[in-house]
């Protein structure tokens, strides 16, 4: 058998299915595309489920791809195995309803028998124990004997098979793997090694999936009408069988790497095993953390950034433990990219870059490793002593708090020396940091403000905005940031900053609201949504990576919302307009104290002491329009501050101003200091309207107004509800008015009689009143119950009924609406003697749930209980009585 490198290998595959009309896609980034079910790209189906699901229509129903995969569940057991890897390539060849087992498993028997040159006599396929079809095919199609096929059956007790892929409910199928026998050397001895041990003789290089069924969780299966191929195959695996190599990290492109950290460390493979996880972790981790970089991912804190900052950082710390001194992934990438640019020239074209966020991140970690070496040292020494094992979970906090010390360091290095960490008090501490961090006040800098990331930028960056005559311009970028920290690259998805020398984007400054737009390169395209003035002279355009990536020094095109900024500057332009409008009306004290200007509405703050009138409002209106309609043209001009005070030019109260100004004029009219962006010419505008006028503060008014379009959709809206307010009416709206009228007259009439009708029934209701007239202590009471009748009908009742009764106190009760109205009145000689309808209505309401009060003369009160009546009229006489004693 012929011995193959990697990227030999990775073309033979590419080339054979291409023979086999598949479209052959080169590797998805590892950053998933609107998949959040993953962190990063981790199986060579992956990239390809919106195809499998059928969300999206693939660009051919057969495909193979060589696809990069970080899987990062074993990151523990790296290094200390020849098995386990972070990062590896899956060769794939899929179908989505075209071919299915009969072509997959011939071709996969092909390529590895006739194109790779492996030995049939040392291939072992394997099927799902009740897959008759993949069987039949095995031995009649391809010949294989079946003696030489091993079945896999479910667990009788978990239901689970490894030759059936399934992951909860949806397509599922069985499977069919090709296994390799690599000998008795690799073997376990047990004369019953066999497909399916344990040890690494028979090393499984091929697996297809069937997906033939759709499963619902439970045991039930039906038949898919479309049936899928997903087949992968790893390329480090493979290359360990046409290598004849003990391990992954012995084949040529791995082996190229181990030998390059052994130089740097002066070091033999093979002869400590000590260091040869080390050496191992350290392959692995640099090729992940290339890889990582390459497709847009930097280090953070969380996410798939802290995946490649904990690579990188374990990667740094093993060198040390080699020995290795100073910085030195970005010298072991470049034998990566060496090794891998053949399949992926992203790599070479990326090396610079990668190189540097390499270099930082080992920087940043060497800073905080020292001093946390130490005293993790100094840790160890206390518990030898103490005779414990477990590090305290408040010391192991200390170390990750306070130092920067990470985590998985802390336990990877306490595992080294038997000993572990109290992970649930490192956790308790961790929440109780989190609860004292929402509770705290924001973090400030040193000048009282919000510490923010842009902090950390470098102060020599400066930018310049050149966006009053055009909205799209090439410019370079000199930083990024991400909401944490400064990065050297904003890949797909990431929410950051970018900082270019030269930018058409407006800053959000001066009461006008910023830019927004799209930054973008042949690799990469950002959406802005905020444009940000920083200190020291710096423009941020704050954002998020909709697709690609942004790096540092990357040449860019920017390109403003066109719309957006001529919207914006017609509401600003009318700003300066309304400014000067209102001096005229209301005098020159009018003073701008505040304004928000952007593309839907512009909002001015003035000093003044009063409501405006309609007759003013409607005045300033005038003159703005009148302005609009006289297309006068807008100058804007650069000139010394002296010169502008010359022209008259109106500045901010309290502003403080360069040595050179720009001034905006319209003519004669409004000349004032300002360095947002306006219209050419006022006729843009097209018009101009007050919706509101309000106080914001003593002394300070608000207006709020439209202009063009805003105001046409404005004038539409209010068009749409009069016409839908004539229909109701039945009218129409050059009627309205009318129409109105007559109602509110035709309501007032039926209103009026509605009242006499209730007046009248509520008499009736009360029968025979002298017959209910009783005597309390020589004056009269009058205590009834009527039905239906509000508080405004009792209260005319009872006006009538203390005439009637001359002297005394009326005490009406009516049930209305499941609710209770209670009402009490005296006259002014029972008054004298002690009556006090507050104290008496506040006394008998209890008995109908309720509550109230009120003056001597009159008071009222409410109940929710109708069936306590009868209970608080009987009341009303004994509390009258007490009364009048």
């Amino acid at each position: 058998m012929k011995s193959y490198g990697v990227n030999e290998l990775r073309k033979m595959f590419l080339d054979f299915f291409e023979s086999k009309g598949h479209l052959v896609e080169s590797s998805y980034s590892l950053i998933p595309h609107n998949d959040k079910s993953l962190l990063l790209i981790n199986a060579g189906m992956a990239p390809l489920k919106p195809y499998f699901t059928g969300q999206e229509i693939p660009p051919k129903t057969r495909m193979a791809t060589c696809q990069k995969c970080v899987r990062t569940g074993d990151i523990e057991n790296v290094g200390k195995t020849a098995r386990h890897l972070t990062f590896f390539e899956m060769l794939g060849n899929f179908s989505f309803g075209d071919y299915f087992k009969e072509e997959a498993l011939t071709w996969s028997w092909e390529f590895l028998t006739k194109v790779v040159g492996l030995e049939e006599d040392r291939l072992y396929p394997s099927i799902y124990g009740e897959d008759e079809e993949a069987f039949e095919i095995w031995t009649k199609k391809i010949k294989v004997p079946a003696e030489k096929i091993t079945r896999f059956y479910r667990d009788p007790e978990t239901g689970e098979c490894d030759n059936f892929w399934e992951h909860g409910a949806g397509p599922c199928g069985p499977c069919s793997e090709i296994y390799y026998d690599r000998g008795e050397k690799y073997g376990c001895k047990d004369p019953n090694c066999k497909v399916g041990c344990e040890c690494d003789r028979f090393m499984e290089v091929w697996n297809n999936v069937f997906t033939q069924f759709e499963g619902d969780g439970k045991g039930g299966y039906e038949e898919l009408a479309q049936k899928n191929i997903d087949t992968g195959m790893g390329l480090e695996r493979l290359a360990v069988v046409v290598q004849d190599v003990d391990s992954v990290f012995d084949v040529d492109t791995m082996k190229a790497i181990r030998d390059a950290i052994c130089k740097m460390a002066g070091k033999t493979y093979q002869t400590d095993a000590m260091d040869d996880v080390s050496i191992r972790l350290i392959t692995d981790h640099i090729r992940s953390s290339t890889f990582l970089i390459s497709d847009g991912v930097m280090p953070s804190n969380e996410g798939r950034g802290y995946v490649l900052r904990r690579l990188i950082r374990r990667a740094a710390r093993h060198g040390r433990l080699l020995g290795i001194d100073g910085t030195f992934l970005a010298k072991l990438s470049e034998t990566v990219i060496n090794e891998s640019k053949d399949g992926y020239p992203e790599l070479d074209e990326k090396k610079e870059f990668i190189f540097k966020v390499l270099t930082q991140e080992e920087e940043k970690f060497n800073k905080t490793i020292d001093q946390g070496l130490e005293i993790l040292k100094g840790m160890q020494d206390d518990m030898k002593k103490e005779g414990t094992k477990t590090l305290s979970g408040e010391h192991a906090f200390k170390l990750y708090d306070t130092y920067g010390f990470p985590i998985d360091l802390t336990e990877e290095i306490l595992e080294e020396a038997g000993m572990t960490v109290d992970m649930d008090g490192f956790t308790a501490c961790m929440e109780q940091q989190r609860q004292k961090a929402r509770s705290a006040r924001k973090e400030t800098n040193y000048m009282g403000a919000d510490a923010t990331v842009y902090e950390q930028l470098d102060t020599s960056l400066t930018s310049e905005f050149d966006g009053y005559t055009s909205l799209v311009h090439e410019a370079k970028v000199l930083a990024l940031t991400t909401e944490e920290e400064v990065v050297e690259a904003l890949s797909d998805g990431d929410q950051g900053t970018i900082i270019v020398d030269k930018t058409p984007f407006y800053a959000t400054m001066g009461g006008q609201n910023a830019d927004t737009g799209i930054i973008e390169t042949k690799d990469g395209r950002f959406e802005v949504v905020d444009t940000v003035k920083l200190v020291g002279g710096k423009i941020g355009h704050v954002g998020r990576m909709l697709s690609g990536m942004i790096k540092t020094s990357d040449k860019v095109t920017l390109k403003v919302d066109a719309k957006k900024r001529a919207l914006t500057a017609r509401n600003h332009t009318a700003t300066h307009l309304l400014q000067k409008a209102l001096r005229e009306v209301l005098g020159s004290h009018v003073e701008q104290a505040g304004s928000d200007v952007n593309e839907e509405r512009l909002r001015f703050d003035f000093s003044h002491f009063q409501a405006m009138t309609d007759e003013e409002i409607k005045k300033v209106e005038e003159i703005v329009n009148d302005k609009i309609a006289a297309s006068i043209d807008v100058v804007t001009q650069v000139m010394s501050l002296d010169e502008a005070k010359k022209t008259g030019a109106m500045a901010l109260f309290g502003e403080k101003y360069g040595e050179e100004v720009r001034v905006v004029k319209v003519e004669d009219f409004s000349i004032e200091l300002c360095g947002g962006t306006h219209v050419a010419n006022t006729a843009e505008i097209s018009a101009f309207k007050i919706i509101s006028e309000s106080g914001v503060a003593a002394g300070v008014r608000r207006i709020e107004a439209l202009t063009s379009e805003a105001l046409l959709a404005y004038y539409a809206q209010l068009e749409e509800k009069l016409n839908e307010a004539a229909k109701l009416l039945k009218t129409n709206p050059s009627d309205l008015l009318e129409r109105i009228s007559h109602l509110l007259e035709e309501h007032k009439a039926l209103q009026s009689e509605v009242e006499s009708l209730k007046s009248k029934a509520a008499q009736d209701s009360i029968g025979d009143v002298d017959s209910q007239i009783q005597e309390v202590k020589g004056f009269k009471l009058l205590a009834l119950g009527v039905e239906g009748v509000d508080m405004n009908g009792l209260r005319d009742l009872g006006d009538q009924m203390k005439a009637k009764i001359g002297s005394g106190m009326v005490v009406l009760a009516s049930s209305n609406d499941g609710k209770v109205n209670l009402i009490v009145m005296a006259t002014d000689d029972a008054m004298k003697a002690g009556a006090h309808a507050g104290n008496l209505v506040k006394a008998i309401a209890s008995k109908v749930g309720g509550g109230g009060g009120g003056r001597p003369n009159m008071a009222q009160a409410g109940g929710k209980n109708p069936a306590g009546i009868q209970d608080a009229l009987k009341e009303a006489k004994i509390v009258m009585e007490e009364q009048l004693s």
